[in-house]
């Protein structure tokens, strides 16, 4: 089963159809009339496709127990076709999609109907099962990534920057920048001094560079100054961004109440403090990209692509 810890919880939707293929009228007389032998067909195709829906997880076995908020069914009989339409919405707030939940009930409620009508109708057909639409997640955020970004990384420790200790935040958060189409244009490691984090965050907003993030000094030793250094220099801070990272870090480990990471703008520039731990570092940018790189498409008059 993959490993689905590291994403985030969003509004997901799916909706998948299903054709059965009766062979005569008659078939769809008895439906309308309800005298099939066995019963409301609809009604219990419908019921079946709940069922379904729900116990997914159960009968795909790559397929994630989910929270299940929301499944609609709706049918459209075709009566000179012979056919019967199935159209399944399946809803979840959830760190996956529905998909395959959604056409798992069309599947079961199609085949139910067959169940259901074979007494009476041999020539019963299942014909297409297919996904109609899919929202949330990923796929809803590819527009936020389509123009590259730009981005400087900036490492604040003292035990790096003297060379006693190797840096993996700063290179995890490289990495997992590399995927959202941002390209990191500068890479530097400074020790916890107020004015050279403040040197370097108007340095690289002066140069306009889209993303100034910086790893480390957001703890709650004497020398961790990084929030004190940049928050008086944010011509507007966005706090929304730091609570996310507070929240998707607790999730994780109760530890991450004692960040202090802030956020906010100087020019064109977006400015956020990561911790300084090399998982603190990647759970932070798994926490808020790429959904922050809407900000500069909502940036008024400031919104600069390169």
């Amino acid at each position: 089963m993959i490993d689905i810890t590291h994403k985030s919880f969003t509004s997901r939707t799916a909706s998948a159809s299903a054709i059965v293929k009766v062979g005569s009228e008659a078939t769809i007389d008895a439906i309308l009339n309800n005298t099939v032998p066995k019963g409301n067909v609809l009604e219990m195709a419908k019921t079946a496709g709940l069922f379904a829906v729900k116990n997914t997880s159960d009968s795909i076995p790559d397929c994630h127990p989910l929270p299940i908020e929301y499944t609609g069914v709706e049918y459209e009989i075709l009566r000179e076709k012979k056919e019967i339409h199935i159209l399944i919405t399946v809803k979840t707030v959830y760190k996956t999609g529905v998909e395959v939940e959604a056409m798992h009930g069309a599947s079961i409620i199609a085949l139910t109907l067959y169940d259901m009508l074979k007494p009476i109708d041999k020539q019963i057909e299942i014909a297409t099962i297919k996904l109609v639409s899919k929202r949330g997640g990923k796929s809803d955020l590819k527009r936020d990534i389509e123009t590259e970004r730009t981005a400087a990384i900036v490492v604040c420790s003292d035990t790096i920057s003297k060379g006693l200790k190797e840096d993996k935040a700063g290179l995890a958060i490289k990495e997992k920048l590399y995927q959202h189409n941002v390209k990191v244009v500068a890479y530097d490691i400074i020790p916890d001094e107020e004015d050279k984090v403040q040197e370097l965050a108007k340095k690289y907003a002066n140069e306009e560079v889209n993303l100034i993030l910086f790893t480390g000094g957001t703890g709650l030793s004497k020398r961790d100054t990084t929030p004190e250094a940049i928050t008086p220099i944010l011509e507007r801070e966005i706090p929304g961004i730091a609570e996310v990272i507070r929240g998707y870090g607790m999730l994780r480990t109760p530890y991450a109440m004692l960040s202090r990471s802030v956020a906010g703008t100087i020019n064109k520039s977006l400015v956020i403090t990561f911790p300084g731990s090399t998982n603190g570092a990647k759970e932070s940018v798994d926490a808020i990209f790429p959904a922050v790189l809407h900000a500069f498409k909502v940036f008024k008059g400031t919104s600069h692509d390169k």
